[in-house]
């Protein structure tokens, strides 16, 4: 079951908490003060006691035959204090005197004084006692003298004092709580108000954005985060209705046709040859649709990262020397020449077979958007932290407002001269995912007399950063 504290409002649980915090606070200071307090009348009361031991030594006087007699007057002899007494022995032990207000303690042993006054509390009857004793000279004779003072007002200070802390922490905490929660509620008030225009955001409204008071503060940038949050989704949702619109308009082509076809093969009776040429086309078709499933269930297997890819120390000279010998072929037959500039040596990360994939459809695309009698040119060097490989054509070129978007899935820069060659749209997708799958990047820009520049690079660590080859082997395949 889960406790209602964790389930609180967050104003609750901080007012709780500032509450609770206040209370230790206070409970710290209140002890403190009343241990300070304590102490200050303490030093008083025995301050007092001393007065009182000066005091009661100015009251005895010595007699002409060498005894000592109390001489106290009415407004000064604490005999008239219930509070306050003093008594008075010789050094024999004999009494001199002893006030009414004393007369309960018990009688203080010449022996156990000493010149030095010593402060002692007893408990007689129920009631607190303070006491001084010490031995004074008096007219050249030792006299034992005590002062004392009843604690028992002192106590009842000190009870009002506690009293007073101890009633006044739970007002204080409780004001202080009311107002924590004041504050609290003010302070989130911001919160309530982006979650109220949070929630009016749909998937339909994802333009819409929080309004941002205040960018400097934390609710500032919290709303710039959720603003973020937006941009990112309204782009994903984009891309999203954008990437269903392709893949349904590339897979409605190829269905139309099939469609086409075989009503036309029903609505008359044709020969046996012409029944194997439709069959034919539509199983062109047909495969056409298999490659554009396979294709977009493998990006969707990279999309959710469970293709597994084993990487290993690759030579990117060599694996490039290896696409353009497989694609040779087909760059002769558009009269096409592919040259190839490669150091030895350049080792990458990755796994073999993804990566030849990634340089296969970036040569393949030049190819394709590259003139005949043009030259595609692919060069693998490295320097002291990557390892490039790059793919410049002579083609039309890439404006940059489209260079962004090459990479995206069914984006082309001529939609009918991509069908006819047979074009889904994805193969730089797949390059894209190819690469950075392997920890690389590849970008494209502008080549200086025209065309583009597909440039792959990958990271190059002490296990596969090498010495740069002074021998650098050139080829062309024709």
């Amino acid at each position: 079951m889960t406790p209602r504290w964790s389930t609180a409002s967050i104003r609750v649980r901080l007012t709780g908490w500032y509450a609770l915090v206040l209370c230790l606070m206070l409970m710290v200071y209140a002890s403190a003060t009343f241990v300070a307090v304590r102490h200050e009348f303490g030093e008083q009361f025995d301050d007092q006691l001393h007065d009182d031991f000066e005091t009661a030594e100015g009251f005895l006087k010595p007699t002409p035959d060498g005894r000592m007699v109390w001489s106290g007057d009415r407004y000064h002899d604490p005999d008239n204090d219930e509070d306050r007494g003093s008594d008075a022995w010789s050094t024999q032990g004999e009494p001199i005197y002893r006030s009414g207000a004393s007369a309960a303690l018990p009688p203080v042993a010449p022996a156990a004084a000493t010149v030095q006054p010593r402060y002692e509390s007893l408990v007689v009857n129920g009631h607190r006692w303070r006491t001084l004793t010490g031995t004074s000279l008096v007219g050249g004779h030792a006299v034992v003298l005590r002062v004392s003072r009843s604690e028992d007002r002192l106590r009842e200070q000190l009870w009002e004092v506690l009293i007073v802390l101890v009633l006044g922490l739970p007002l204080v905490v409780t004001l202080a709580g009311i107002g924590g929660y004041v504050l609290a509620r003010r302070a989130l008030t911001p919160i309530d108000h982006l979650a109220s225009e949070a929630r009016r955001i749909t998937a339909d409204r994802l333009h819409e954005r929080l309004s941002v008071p205040n960018q400097h503060d934390e609710i500032g940038r919290l709303a710039a985060v959720i603003n973020d949050t937006f941009a990112r989704l309204e782009s994903s949702f984009e891309q999203l209705r954008r990437f269903t619109a392709d893949a349904s308009h590339e897979l409605r082509t190829p269905l139309s046709v099939i469609r086409g076809i075989g009503e036309a093969g029903l609505g008359e009776t044709r020969t046996p040859a012409e029944y194997k040429e439709a069959m034919g086309s539509m199983l062109e078709e047909v495969d056409r649709l298999t490659n554009l499933v396979d294709t977009l269930l493998r990006l969707s297997h990279g999309d959710a990262g469970t293709v597994r890819v084993a990487r290993e120390p690759v030579d990117l000279g060599q694996l490039a020397r290896d696409v353009v010998y497989s694609l040779g072929i087909l760059a002769e037959e558009r009269n096409q020449r592919l040259a190839i500039d490669a150091a030895d040596g350049v080792l990458v990360n990755a796994d073999r077979l993804v990566l030849r994939e990634a340089i296969t459809n970036v040569v393949d695309n030049a190819i394709k958007y590259s003139p005949p009698a043009s030259t595609v040119t692919i060069r693998v060097y490295a320097d002291a932290s990557q390892a490039v490989l790059t793919v410049a054509d002579e083609g039309q070129g890439i404006a940059a407002e489209h260079r962004e978007r090459i990479f995206d899935r069914f984006f082309r820069l001529d939609e009918a001269r991509s069908r006819d060659s047979g074009g889904t749209g994805l193969g730089l997708a797949i390059a894209r995912w190819a690469v950075e799958v392997n920890g690389g990047h590849i970008t494209v820009e502008g080549g200086a007399a025209g065309g583009s520049i597909f440039r792959i690079a990958f990271p190059t660590g002490p296990a596969a950063a090498t010495p740069h080859s002074e021998h650098q082997p050139k080829g062309e395949y024709a």
